[in-house]
């Protein structure tokens, strides 16, 4: 995707904060032993990533006390994650602030309303040629740009406010 996008600059791809807590959730479910331990360390864990501080998130998961921990690939799966999308964890508190979005919410209402609806109805399966050319039939309507992409196979192009 960045590579689709690297003519606009101020492009940041950044991890959903909702799906990111999610994530951490689900692993340390798996990883920790017992609800209060995974309650616990998710409690010391998330005002880290609120302030993308993964640094200290990895260190905070490597120092948890072996007795505590149930699975230790889970939580390995975990610091691998926080490692492996360290450029997606920026520090949400400050684009809160800046009143910059911290979700995918919009994207994925896009998504619903440009293509899953349809795809879903009666159980429908879609290869993904199928699937981008309706999202990109639906998209075109949905902008109401279908008349001039027909017509002169030109599209506007405007940045969201």
């Amino acid at each position: 995707m960045l590579r689709a996008f690297a003519w606009f600059r101020p492009l940041q791809i950044i991890l959903d904060w909702y799906h990111l807590v999610q994530k951490c959730k689900q692993q340390l479910s798996l990883a920790l032993q017992g609800r209060q331990v995974r309650n616990a360390t998710l409690e010391r864990l998330s005002p880290l990533l609120w302030h993308g501080c993964v640094t200290q998130a990895v260190a905070l998961l490597r120092d948890i006390p072996s007795e505590q921990v149930k699975d230790q690939q889970a939580l390995e799966q975990l610091v691998n994650y926080f490692e492996r999308h360290r450029c997606e964890i920026p520090c949400y508190a400050v684009r809160k602030q800046l009143g910059l979005c911290n979700s995918s919410q919009a994207g994925e209402k896009a998504n619903d309303l440009v293509v899953s609806a349809r795809q879903k109805h009666n159980g429908m399966s879609w290869r993904e040629q199928g699937s981008a050319s309706l999202a990109s039939l639906a998209a075109l309507v949905k902008n109401q740009e279908h008349s001039r992409w027909f017509g002169s196979r030109t599209l506007r192009f405007e940045l969201a406010a």
